[in-house]
This record gives C-alpha cells, sequence and structure tokens, in this order.
C-alpha cells in the first residue's frame, strides 16, 4: 500500500468517524430535549399525572389542594360496592321511589330507573358509571349501607367511603354523599382522586365498566316482565384518545368540569384528574396534553 493509499483511508476513517459522533450526538441531544420538554399549561386550577405501573409523578399543578369533585366522587361509591365481602353482582335491588323522587328533588344526573324494576348490582354499577345515574349511586348506597332506615343505611355507606380514603392514607379527601352532590363537605384533590381510580382500576369488574362506551341491560319489570335499559358513557375520552380505557366525568356549579382519565399505550397506563376545568372543551384539552405529556415521560 502507498503512503497515497493509506492516507486517503485514514480520512476516510476519520470523516465517519466525526460523522457518526455527530449524528448520534444529535440523537442523543434529541432525546435530551424531549426529556426535558416544558410541562404543558392547562386551563384546570388543579391536575395530576401519574404512571399507573411505577406510581412516579409525571404532572402535578395544585395536585394537593382541596376542591369540588362532581360526579368523579362515584368512583368511590363503586369501589366500596366492589369491596363488599362475599359480593353477588346479580343480586338484584328493587327500585323505590324514592332513589327517583331524589333526583327530581336535586335536578340530578340520572340512569332513569323505574320505580318497581328489579335491578342486578352489575346493572346499578354500569347506571352508575356510564350516564352518572345519581338514582343508582342511591340505590347502591342504600343496598350496601347497614342500619334499620334508608337514612341510616346511607350515612353508614358514606362513612365506608371515608373509611376506603383513609385505608388509602388520603388526608385530602372527604366524602358527605355517595354521588357529589355535596352537603358541604365534599371535597377531594386531583392527586388523591387519581389514587382512588388506580386503586379502583385493580378491580376487573371496574375495568370493564368504565371502559364501556355504551350498553343495553335487560331488567326485570314490577309485573315480572322485561325491559333494556340503555347508557352512553359520559366520557367521550373513550372515544377520541388513542389508548383510553377510563374513568370519570364530574361537573357542576362548584366542580365545574372535572375528569379522572387513564389511557394505555403499549405497556404503560397513565392515570391521572383533572378538577375545575371552565368548561367540558377545556377539560378535554386539558387531559389531551396531560395524557400526551405523560406519555413522553
Amino acid at each position: 500500500m502507498t503512503n497515497k493509499t493509506a492516507g486517503v483511508r485514514r480520512r476516510a476513517v476519520i470523516v465517519a468517524i466525526t460523522t457518526s459522533a455527530v449524528l448520534g450526538g444529535g440523537l442523543f441531544a434529541g432525546q435530551a430535549e424531549a426529556a426535558a420538554a416544558p410541562a404543558p399549561s392547562i386551563t384546570a386550577p388543579g391536575g395530576f399525572v401519574m404512571n399507573n405501573t411505577t406510581g412516579a409523578t409525571l404532572f402535578g399543578k395544585a395536585a394537593d389542594t382541596r376542591r369540588s369533585t362532581g360526579s368523579t366522587t362515584k368512583i368511590m361509591t363503586a369501589k366500596v360496592v366492589l369491596a363488599q365481602p362475599h359480593l353477588n353482582l346479580d343480586a338484584k335491588v328493587t327500585i323505590d321511589k324514592a332513589y327517583s323522587d331524589y333526583i327530581v328533588s336535586r335536578n340530578a344526573s340520572s340512569a332513569r330507573l323505574i320505580v318497581g324494576d328489579k335491578v342486578t348490582v352489575r346493572q346499578l354499577l354500569y347506571g352508575l358509571m356510564l350516564p352518572s345515574g345519581c338514582d343508582a349511586a342511591y340505590a347502591l348506597a342504600d343496598k350496601f349501607g347497614t342500619g334499620s332506615t334508608r337514612a341510616a343505611r346511607v350515612k353508614s355507606f358514606v362513612g365506608k367511603m371515608n373509611d376506603e380514603a383513609r385505608k388509602l392514607g388520603l388526608r385530602n379527601t372527604h366524602f358527605d354523599s355517595f354521588d357529589g352532590i355535596s352537603n358541604g363537605s365534599n371535597y377531594s384533590t386531583p392527586r388523591d382522586l387519581t389514587k382512588i381510580a388506580s386503586s379502583a382500576m385493580k378491580n376487573s369488574t371496574f375495568r370493564t365498566i368504565v371502559k364501556t362506551k355504551s350498553t343495553t341491560q335487560r331488567v326485570t319489570t314490577r309485573t315480572g316482565g322485561y325491559r333494556n335499559m340503555s347508557w352512553t358513557n359520559t366520557n367521550k375520552l373513550l372515544s377520541t384518545y388513542s389508548g383510553a380505557i377510563g374513568v370519570k366525568t364530574g361537573s357542576g356549579p362548584q366542580a365545574k368540569y372535572c375528569l379522572v382519565f387513564a389511557a394505555t399505550r403499549g405497556n404503560k397506563t397513565v392515570i391521572g384528574a383533572v378538577l375545575g376545568s371552565p368548561s367540558e372543551a377545556n377539560r378535554a384539552a386539558d387531559v389531551k396534553k396531560l395524557l400526551d405529556y405523560g406519555f413522553t415521560r
């Protein structure tokens, strides 16, 4: 090999190594830039996101500030029911007039349950979580509370909700109702609600229900016949965000627009909550930003 040929080859090797280093450096710099991407700005006054597998915090904004939760409260309602020992999901509950009177008097969201119908516990859970039925919530509280009167049973059921919150170590959560229609002291935080939902999602029945977009359930009428009840999930995220698997909407004069959300992509599940978004559109935009951000962390 001539000295001239050897020199050309050495220069070629140097160029190749330099180019590789530049390209590699650019790749690593791009990864670092992605990792250092700024947290999203959301309109909701409170928000929180975590990795549901590791429990690692991915985002927080006033994550521990107590706020009204609206119907996201019903996550705990369902969790308490599903935690009952020897639970029979096919046990039937007769719909009482008190449940329908309640939603009329409170102008509350309804599963449109018919007085006298016999509805299974499983069906009540669908009516609770999809159309956000406060009548279904009342029926479940009456069924699974303890006491000789309806008022006593409801009070004891709400007590069970607070017991569950304490078991989870939540210091900024308190329930005074079974459905989120507050009597003055129903509150939680984005972090606490996320933890409640994360715990609830360990239950397969809960997971199946909250990812259901719509369902038709056959219930028994007072006279022994049958009727079909059709319910659509208020959580539009299920249809608008790839990988969405739940969890529950909430709204109200004090709560504004809330959503506890979860989505899975690959082996990663991101779960979180926003409280107090000023509108439904803002809530949707906030949640999409937080999920997109969560999946990059």
